[in-house]
């Protein structure tokens, strides 16, 4: 992948996250930070939503070439997303705090409202 492929990615995955972030907040959810890197992992949105610590994984796709976008959280993405999580808490010294991962899988055809798929505790 060159360098423009890289930016381009990069640019659909904000874009995919900032339709996320505005979804979230419509459901109360406090965004707390948003791509939060360690080591080679990487979760993209930190949110509590009431005393839960949420963990959130957004897929986009403008089409369905690869398939539907939930379906790219392969078994080793779970377990990558899990290691980061686990890195953030200990990190932050936080404990005895309920805590998920969920999944926010975006669909956005041109010239149409974004098919949001919210799905809650998802691994």
């Amino acid at each position: 992948m060159n360098s423009e492929e890289k930016k381009n990615k990069r640019k659909t995955g904000s874009r995919g996250e900032d339709i996320a972030c505005e979804f979230i907040s419509k459901l109360g959810y406090e965004i707390i930070e948003r791509n939060y890197q360690f080591g080679h992992g990487e979760i993209d949105i930190i949110a509590k939503n009431g005393e839960t610590l949420v963990f959130i994984e957004v897929k986009f796709r403008k089409n369905l070439e690869f398939g539907p976008p939930e379906l790219a959280i392969t078994q080793g993405k779970q377990k990558q997303i899990k290691r980061v999580a686990s890195a953030y808490l200990w990190e932050k010294d936080i404990k005895d705090q309920l805590c998920r991962i969920d999944v926010i899988a975006i669909l956005k055809f041109p010239n149409q409202k974004p098919q949001i798929n919210h799905i809650i505790n998802a691994f």
